[in-house]
């Protein structure tokens, strides 16, 4: 008796090439961003009304100069309380951190998720050119972990 039917040895099937999932892919592009001398009585409305904790203060040309938060307007009402210092005359350019940390729009998500662990911040601003481009937080990582999860992980 033959053999019928005979395809011969059958080749490992091929893994598609996982493409790196790149910060650039997840930042925020169109961003709510502050001036040097704005109020910080409007820093703190827009603040409210976008939903945000904080944003990237940039000049004209969209270079960044610093970052203002949630956390810097609420340090300014308490000053502003116990030294009984009024607020209207208070500019975003007293307040905010002038010392900030960037992060490349080229790094790899995973890599990213590692420097907010690391570094305990809630917003990474991303630059190019000497120019804002957009911004990375907590939140898009996860949304490109969940992502990430669909193609990779497994219960």
């Amino acid at each position: 008796m033959g053999i019928k039917s005979f395809m011969g040895k059958r080749a490992a099937p091929e893994k598609p090439a996982e493409a790196p999932i790149l910060v650039k892919d997840y930042m925020a592009e169109n961003l709510v961003t502050f001036r040097e001398h704005e109020n910080i009585m409007d820093v703190m409305e827009k603040l409210i009304k976008h939903g945000i904790s904080g944003g990237c203060v940039v000049n004209e040309k969209m270079e960044l100069l610093g970052i203002i938060s949630e956390g810097d307007c609420m340090k300014q009402i308490s000053d502003s309380r116990y030294y009984n210092m009024p607020m209207a005359d208070l500019t975003v350019g007293k307040r905010m951190h002038t010392n900030v940390e960037t992060i490349d729009g080229n790094m790899n998500v995973l890599d990213a998720a590692k420097k907010f662990i690391e570094m305990k911040f809630r917003r990474f601003p991303i630059i190019e050119d000497g120019r804002l481009v957009g911004q990375i937080s907590q939140r898009d990582v996860l949304r490109a972990a969940l992502k990430l999860k669909a193609h990779t992980w497994t219960y």
